[in-house]
Parts: structure tokens; C-alpha cells; sequence
């Protein structure tokens, strides 16, 4: 059974990633009531963990972009450059907070200037632990009369593991209750998702796959040898993945469909994925469908900004065309209408 049928819908999910970041800062209350409010059928928080273990809903463990931690003085000693998955990155970390320090910082739109209109909302919400989202989920599926989804991604496993935070305990426990037919857990690494599996957490794993590069757990264990995420999408590979209890699908950058460009040939491609990934028994979700001329395949671009509106509604058909049993967007509303059906 598929995930679009998990939930009674014949067409394909509306997840809101990171609510409706589109409109409101980004995993925001306003941000992810807004999205159920616009007819998502499920949300994606990303998860990392402060270091009194404590998940937090924030696109990265690095908060400089969206929060206002940097303006806070009593935290400036936290500001550090440190290694995260092999890549040096450098300002402020959730794993050198406590849970009571962060809540003492406000979020901020993570493009401002792309979406000004988000950005108004600057400084006026708290962060969210995964608990007050899942509290979310549950009102709103109250006033929804259906439960609704949730699509939760682990954020640099490996990492966390690395410091003595684990985050598949973590995640297991937190969400241990949630309705195992509605709930997904997602994320760049393999090896999470087995975990989560080995501790009896329900729901489905997907892995999510990159254009580009390894996934790190497997650089972290293998180095050079590391399949490519483009090794990990033959048949054999996913022919694997179908047979295992831990990866249930794969969730791939749009350009994986789309190709480069969004010609025909290149979008045929991707359908050819879409069925090969189905005939080893796997969904197959795609991200991020945002209407933006910088965002959207050349094909779909139009005259004007980088910041305006292109034809959103071409590529988002297209992407839909592939066969395709979910799409994250950034404007839940603009996924509903591609989609249609009720909410």
C-alpha cells in the first residue's frame, strides 16, 4: 500500500516542508498551521537535538540563518567553527544550547529577500521542540476530522552520534505513539533508518537522495569506496532497498525527474525512475517544489526577477506526471491546487 492510499487519496501527498515557509518563517507554528490550513496532508519538520537532548525543529543544527541568536550577547562565547559531515562550517551550534536557552531566541525567515513577505514575521515566534509540533498535528487533524501526516528528517545522524547525542533513540521515543500508518521518518543517511527500525520505531523510512555526492554515513564508513547517491538508484539498488525493512522508499531532488533542463526526454527519465523505484516496491517523493523563477527548472522560467513567479504551474504538472506518490512544497496552497482534491 502506498502512502497516498495510507491516507484515503488516490492522488499524490501535499507535504509541507517545513510548514508553509512561502508565507511564514520556516518550521514556525504559524508556519505549520498555516500549511494544514492550506490543505496539506502532512508537514516535514527537520530534527537535530540540543545538548541536553531535546529535538528541535530547525532546518540545520547551525542556527545563524534562522534565528537571531547572534544578537543575543550572553550566547556570543557559543559562536565556534566546527565539522559537520566533512563539510567546516562556522557560527552557532543547538548541540552547545540546553532546551531553556533556546527558547530564549525568536526565528527568522531563512531568505529574506526572496520572501520578504515571510520575513515580515521576523522576531516573533519561538522555536518549536518536535513536542509542540506534534501537538500541532494534532489539533489540526481534529479540525480536519482525519489524521493527518507527519514526514520527520533526521538531521546529520552521523554527527550527532560522533558528540554522544543519539538521535535515533531520541526520534524513536518522541514519536513512538505517533499513528505508525501516518508517519514517515526521512533522511540522507542509511544507517539512521535502520536504527530507528531495530528499535521497533513504526512508520516508513525513506531515504532521501541528493543529485550529487555520497551519503556521509557510508563516506564515514567506507571513504572513498562509498557508493554515489547516483549508484544507489540502479535497479539493483533499489531492488535492495524494497527487500529491506528500513528503507520503504526514496525521496529525490526534483532534478532527478526533471533533469537539468525539463526537456521531454529528460522528464521521461525521470518517469523511468519513478516506475523502476515503484516495481521495487518503493514510494517516491520529490522536493522542493517552489514557484520562484531562481528555483524552477530553466524550462519553466519566465521573464522577470529571479524572485518572481515563473511557471510554477508547468513544472509542478510536470513533476506530477512522473507518477510520483508526494511533493514538498514551500506554498502548501500551490501544492494543493497542482494536485486537486479535497484537502
Amino acid at each position: 500500500m502506498t502512502e497516498r492510499e495510507k491516507h484515503g487519496r488516490s492522488e499524490p501527498l501535499v507535504i509541507g516542508h517545513r510548514g508553509a515557509p512561502g508565507y511564514r518563517p520556516e518550521h514556525t507554528r504559524s508556519s505549520y498551521e498555516l500549511a494544514f490550513e492550506m490543505g496539506a496532508d502532512a508537514v516535514e519538520p527537520d530534527l537535530v537535538a540540543t545538548r541536553d537532548g531535546v529535538l528541535v525543529v530547525r532546518h540545520e543544527n547551525e542556527i545563524s540563518g534562522t534565528t537571531d541568536v547572534a544578537e543575543h550577547p550572553e550566547f556570543a562565547d557559543r559562536r565556534r567553527t566546527t565539522t559537520v559531515d566533512g563539510r567546516e562550517h562556522t557560527g552557532f551550534f543547538t548541540e552547545d544550547f540546553d532546551w531553556v536557552e533556546l527558547q530564549t531566541l525568536r526565528a527568522r525567515e531563512r531568505l529574506p529577500r526572496v520572501r520578504p513577505r515571510s520575513a515580515a514575521f521576523d522576531g516573533t515566534e519561538p522555536l518549536l521542540r518536535l513536542e509542540d509540533l506534534l501537538e500541532i498535528v494534532d489539533a489540526a487533524s481534529e479540525r480536519r476530522g482525519r489524521q493527518l501526516g507527519l514526514v520527520a528528517e533526521v538531521k546529520h545522524a552521523t554527527h550527532f552520534a560522533s558528540i554522544g547525542v543519539p538521535l535515533d533513540e531520541l526520534v524513536a521515543d518522541a514519536l513512538a505513539s505517533f499513528p505508525a500508518e501516518h508517519l514517515v521518518v526521512e533522511s540522507f543517511e542509511e544507517t539512521v533508518l535502520r536504527q530507528l527500525h531495530d528499535r521497533g520505531l513504526g512508520g516508513r523510512g525513506v531515504y532521501l537522495v541528493e543529485k550529487a555526492g555520497a551519503a556521509f554515513d557510508r563516506v564515514a564508513a567506507e571513504g572513498s569506496d562509498a557508493p554515489s547517491y547516483a549508484e544507489q538508484l540502479t535497479s539493483e539498488s533499489l531492488a535492495a532497498f524494497g527487500t529491506s525493512a528500513w528503507v520503504r522508499g526514496i525521496s529525490v531532488d526534483k532534478s532527478l525527474l526533471l533533469g537539468a533542463d525539463g526537456s521531454e526526454e529528460q522528464r521521461a527519465d525521470g518517469a523511468a525512475l519513478v516506475n523502476l523505484a515503484h516495481h521495487s516496491g518503493l514510494d517516491v517523493f520529490t522536493w522542493t517544489l517552489r514557484p520562484e523563477n531562481r528555483f524552477l527548472t530553466p524550462a519553466f522560467r519566465l521573464e522577470g526577477s529571479k524572485d518572481a513567479f515563473g511557471d510554477w504551474r508547468g513544472e509542478f504538472q510536470a513533476v506530477l506526471e512522473t507518477g510520483v506518490d508526494g511533493v514538498f512544497v514551500d506554498h502548501p496552497d500551490l501544492g494543493r491546487e497542482s494536485v486537486g482534491g479535497a484537502a
